[in-house]
């Protein structure tokens, strides 16, 4: 990827594609020309009285678990400020604003999140939410508006080891909420959460960091924040880690709790992250229609990660016909996929469901 100005406009060549840098991107582009990066810019217009005392309590509570930075617990805030780099010649730098801000929106208007529950389509708005607040309150605060109102089963965000097999597994949905409130284009539109009977997701302004493709996201890969303030707080009270993990994090909790790999892409200027459902929990199978021999296939494929025609005919006590006309339903249903064969035998794994 390379990016050029020729007469007072910007492009970028990806391959043989050139495409004028404009807008947001080109604010973004200018910056790191200067060295600087958008929460790095000084906002002239707020002073400390505009910094959330409880807000930094918390952050103080917080790093004092981490260990990740030693505070003196009398500290006053703009001495923390100075020793977070988040203050500069008596004036605020824009991550303060973001993380410890009494009322970011008024600096920046689109800081809010929006939570929407939809039915079968995107047109099916069931209801939304909208959350405001700083990065701190908004860390906690979605979590608390998801248990209430959206999930189905409440999911202890502090238990980071334990995984909710009968919805969403925690530790992905956590990664994926701080990437979103630490990476995100603060100057873009709002974050946007979307809740389906059948997946998860979140999507937040800016894309990848150049350098950072989708596959990488998939492996170990370079930290290259949008915010590296932001991210540097954040990573001191303990939120993130600072080496490019929390990608990886999602696909791993993922595949512990027998979830289809997530989805992790840029999508119309932005990056979403959707996480599928556990379709394949005893009860979701009960009521799906299916009979107790082929409940009991799907759970054996779940725990041993395959099965064979005739491992079914042996778990099922059925004929090699029965088995075959009951795989050939859960095939239909995108319960099972077959992936091959094993001696004369085919072999099955689960599918993502339809």
């Amino acid at each position: 990827m390379c990016r050029f100005s020729v007469r007072g406009k910007y492009y970028v060549r990806t391959g043989s594609t050139l495409q004028e840098i404009t807008g947001l991107a080109l604010n973004e582009f200018i910056l790191r020309r200067t060295g600087k990066t958008w929460d790095d810019i000084l906002e002239q217009r707020a002073s400390i009285s505009d910094i959330d005392e409880l807000s930094i309590k918390q952050f103080l509570r917080d790093s004092k678990i981490a260990k990740r930075i030693n505070v003196e617990d009398d500290i006053s805030i703009s001495n923390l400020l100075d020793k977070l780099r988040l203050l500069e010649n008596g004036y605020l730098k824009r991550a303060a604003i973001v993380l410890f801000g009494k009322e970011p929106g008024k600096f920046y208007p689109n800081m809010a999140v929006k939570v929407g529950k939809f039915g079968e389509t995107d047109a099916d708005l069931k209801f939304h939410e909208v959350l405001e607040g700083n990065l701190i309150q908004l860390k906690d605060g979605i979590g608390e508006l998801l248990n209430a109102k959206f999930f189905i089963h409440p999911i202890d965000f502090m238990g980071m080891q334990r995984v909710e097999l009968d919805e969403y597994p925690v530790a992905a949905v956590r990664e994926m909420l701080l990437n979103a409130l630490v990476h995100r284009n603060y100057m873009g539109a709002p974050t946007q959460i979307r809740l389906y009977k059948d997946n998860f997701s979140i999507w937040n302004d800016g894309g990848l960091p150049e350098g950072i493709s989708e596959e990488d996201l998939k492996k170990a890969h370079r930290s290259k924040p949008r915010n590296p303030l932001i991210a540097d707080v954040c990573f001191k009270a303990g939120y993130i880690d600072s080496w490019g993990r929390g990608t990886i994090k999602i696909i791993e909790a993922c595949k512990d709790a027998g979830l289809p790999e997530p989805v992790l892409k840029e999508e119309q200027g932005g990056f979403l992250s959707k996480i599928f459902k556990d379709r394949f929990t005893e009860d979701q199978l009960k009521i799906s229609g299916l009979q107790k021999r082929q409940v009991e296939a799907i759970l054996y494929t779940k725990k041993y990660g395959e099965i064979t025609n005739s491992k079914y005919q042996e778990i099922a006590n059925v004929s090699k016909a029965t088995a075959t006309r009951d795989i050939k339903e859960l095939e239909d249903k995108g319960l099972l996929k077959n992936i091959g064969t094993k001696g004369s035998s085919a072999v099955y794994k689960l599918g993502v469901g339809s």
